[in-house]
């Protein structure tokens, strides 16, 4: 390699138009045929790798598409499947494939959760008699497709051994060495046929070393890697990390491997250890430069300075410019906006805009600055038009700028405002209740298209919302939950649509990225000060209100949430954006709670998302996030009820900052990981009230009362029943409606058992 190259990490899979996740939903509901699906999907990934090779990137990837997860890929490929599904050995099939991710009648999904500190969900691995083999060369597979079709020599990526156990649970900690052992070989074994097929690169992302948990697993990468390099000596290995610095860089930096993979945008130190440590002679720096996780453009002259500073510790012939991370992680291509603020558009930059932002950077790099001087131009204007514009509010700043701890504090503690709480409402033991979202129909997305699209009136679409949230509000009577939701039949998402309505956001027609399985976002745009303008949910919840005699929970979003899932310019602070958000949602709570609306949900799903990789950084960031979660909420009175939601996360390692957000009612979603959150509460004292979701509402199926109700006993073995609510693990809207009432009608049942037994025990 005589000059600088230019590579990616990985690729959107969902398609420009979501035709990836019509493709799986079709096959789910029994609409296509599996001939189709993979029909679809490998037209979908030829089309991406085509698009590449178009931009003129040097190194394109192949091997990281995936018709679900690239974590669940991964077990696939050593046939690690649980003995639930009744797998008899060799290739996993589609179906089985399926079944881990969403479930099937007779067995749970696979636990889900967060991958690293991102809004992408993966299939945690469950190794519990796990013995793995090489069922499938996926990595071989998809190289020899990218060669023959294309006549790409693509870079196969591979989730790395160590990585992968890390993630996966069914073990004990001094299991992992010999668990290790048993993974290495077939790796080397993968290695060994896409050598034989004559693959060069090799990308094995190891993002864990991005984490303190690298200092515990640093001696087997020397030993896993080193058995890579005595094994496959033909094959050039990229040990790729990402979304953080390198942990332990000296001995990351000196393993026997062809490049390192380092990010240096959220990696912020990573051009200090550079400077500090310099960089092996004898190896390859694939620099992440370009942001692969948000959206705005990338100042091409800082970047290019960037790039000239990492030259003076690595000469131009061992250096790869690529994005930060794979950027699977933003929508696909902003070609399709129609309807965005030219000067906001102008400033974005979603997957393909950011693989060309790494082929005129990497052309500047090796020809200099005016070999690209129009895309550096073209990025410099538009910056500029960004910063110009509507971005500043004096007002805000000021509010902001004066907070103190006080404004952030209610006036009375729990313990005075729960008697307050249970004279008002009067709920009986175990109360029941949903999360907030109710099944959203094709029919209701169609609907909300039509008015979108002014094919109906808004008198016709508010009837149309009104109908549904009455047929939803007698339903759960008829089902005899608790405590209601009003089912946000007018929201298309729950951040999204309070990026529509407060100010400081913007909103992008097809923006959308993956988020679990086929589920995908549209992440709002944060481009400047935020601030409430007029009540944005009132007219819903009041009008359920009056519909029954139950109480209704008013649905709102918390300002971690909303920051967290949205796209927030890079020059804004976050902890000030934050309480901006905290601000706005204060005054929307007020206007809830002016309007007889008591009990109030501020969901916070994004909370342990959003905290850095580096642990010794957790505080400032819980410690901001729960100030801004209680700015929101400080003002009520103190009878009104707050709740909040999070899902999917490792709580213990969060237990103090849920306990500091000062919720009344936190939900929590416990069904996917059978149980194992309660550990937590087991290990430490909640005196708030709690609802543990009692099944999962991300897998189709129904479960019975008998699991139900084992998910409620367990709690109560270490919760007080006056503490615990019943409740699903997360909203329904992704649900169809009959499972919806099947399921909700065998929760309320299971609370109701598990009721009388607390009371005729406590006889």
């Amino acid at each position: 390699m005589s000059k600088v190259i230019s590579s990616s990490l990985g690729y959107p899979r969902i398609g420009e138009m979501r035709e990836w996740k019509r493709a799986l939903e079709n096959y789910w509901n029994g609409e296509s045929t599996q001939e189709e699906l993979i029909a679809k999907t490998d037209e979908i990934r030829l089309n991406n790798l085509k698009k590449q090779k178009e931009f003129g990137l040097d190194l394109i990837p192949v091997g990281e598409f995936s018709l679900y997860d690239h974590v669940l890929d991964t077990s696939a490929t050593f046939g690690i499947v649980p003995e639930r599904y009744n797998y008899k050995g060799g290739k996993v099939d589609v179906d089985t494939y399926f079944a881990m991710a969403r479930g099937v009648k007779d067995a749970v999904a696979s636990e889900m959760t967060k991958w690293f500190n991102t809004n992408y969900h993966y299939m945690v691995p469950e190794l519990d008699h796990a013995k793995p083999e090489l069922v499938e060369n996926r990595a071989l597979a998809y190289y020899k497709e990218a060669k023959e079709k294309l006549g790409i020599d693509g870079k196969p990526v591979i989730l790395g051994p160590i990585t992968y156990l890390k993630l996966s649970k069914g073990y004990e900690p001094e299991q992992f060495a010999s668990l290790l052992n048993q993974f290495v070989p077939l790796y080397v074994q993968i290695l060994k046929e896409l050598a034989e097929a004559g693959a060069t690169w090799v990308q094995i992302d190891e993002p864990i070393f991005s984490t303190n948990a690298s200092s515990e697993v640093i001696e087997y990468a020397k030993e896993v890697y080193g058995t890579f390099s005595k094994e496959v000596p033909g094959i050039k290995i990229i040990f790729q990390t990402y979304f953080e610095r390198l942990f332990n860089y000296k001995e990351i930096t000196e393993l026997p491997v062809a490049a390192i993979g380092i990010d240096f945008v959220h990696g912020k130190e990573s051009l200090a250890q550079l400077k500090e440590n310099g960089f092996p002679k004898d190896k390859v720096l694939a620099a992440g430069v370009i942001d692969g996780r948000n959206v705005w453009r990338a100042d091409l002259d800082a970047k290019f300075d960037l790039v000239e500073a990492i030259k003076e510790h690595v000469s131009e012939d061992r250096l790869i410019i690529q994005p930060s991370c794979s950027v699977l992680h933003v929508p696909v291509s902003k070609k399709p906006e129609e309807k965005l603020d030219s000067v906001i558009l102008g400033g974005l930059s979603f997957a393909d805009e950011k693989l060309q932002e790494i082929v005129s950077l990497t052309k500047a790099a090796n020809e200099g600055r005016e070999a690209a001087k129009a895309a550096f131009e073209d990025s410099k204007k538009a910056l500029e038009a960004v910063n110009a514009s509507h971005r500043s509010n004096e007002d805000v700043k000021k509010s902001t700028a004066n907070l103190t701890a006080a404004d952030a504090e209610r006036a009375q503690p729990f313990a005075e405002r729960i008697k307050a709480q249970d004279e008002r409402f009067n709920l009986p033991l175990l109360p029941t209740t949903t999360i907030g979202s109710l099944p959203q129909t094709a029919v209701v997305k169609q609907t909300r298209t039509k008015w979108r699209k002014g094919e109906i009136s808004d008198a016709q679409y508010e009837t149309f919302v009104k109908d549904n949230i009455k047929k939803w509000v007698e339903i759960q009577e008829e089902l005899d939950i608790d405590v209601l939701v009003h089912g946000e039949f007018e929201r298309n998402d729950m951040v999204e649509y309070f990026g529509e309505k407060l100010k400081g956001f913007g909103v992008t027609q097809y923006g959308w990225v993956q988020s679990y399985g086929s589920r995908c976002v549209k992440p709002p745009l944060i481009f400047g000060d935020v601030y409430w303008e007029e009540p944005i949910t009132v007219k819903e919840s009041v009008y359920a209100q009056s519909l029954t005699s139950r109480p209704m929970k008013g649905m709102l979003t918390g300002p971690c949430t909303i920051l967290n899932w949205s796209f927030v310019h890079d020059n804004a602070s976050e902890a000030t954006v934050m309480n901006q958000i905290g601000l706005a949602i204060r005054k929307e709570i007020e206007a809830l709670e002016e309007a007889g609306i008591k009990i109030i949900q501020v969901d916070e799903p994004a909370l342990r998302e959003g905290l850095p990789l580096d642990k010794t950084k957790w505080e400032e960031y819980l410690d901001a996030a729960a100030y801004a979660f209680r700015l929101s909420t400080a003002t009520v009175q103190a009878d009104t009820q707050i709740h909040t939601h999070m899902c999917y996360s490792n709580f213990k390692d969060i237990f103090d900052a849920i306990d500091a957000l000062d919720a009344d009612v936190i939900s929590i979603e416990t069904s996917r990981s059978h149980g194992e959150l309660v550990q937590t509460f087991e290990d430490n004292t909640y005196t708030k009230e709690i609802g543990l979701g009692v099944y999962d509402i991300h897998s189709p199926r129904v479960p019975s009362v008998g699991e139900v109700k084992h998910n409620i006993t367990r709690a109560l073995n270490t919760i007080s029943p006056k503490q615990f609510w019943v409740n699903p693990d997360c909203g329904l809207k992704t649900r169809k409606e009959k499972e919806t009432i099947d399921a909700l009608k065998v929760m309320v049942q299971a609370a109701k058992e598990a009721r009388e037994e607390v009371l005729q025990e406590q006889k």
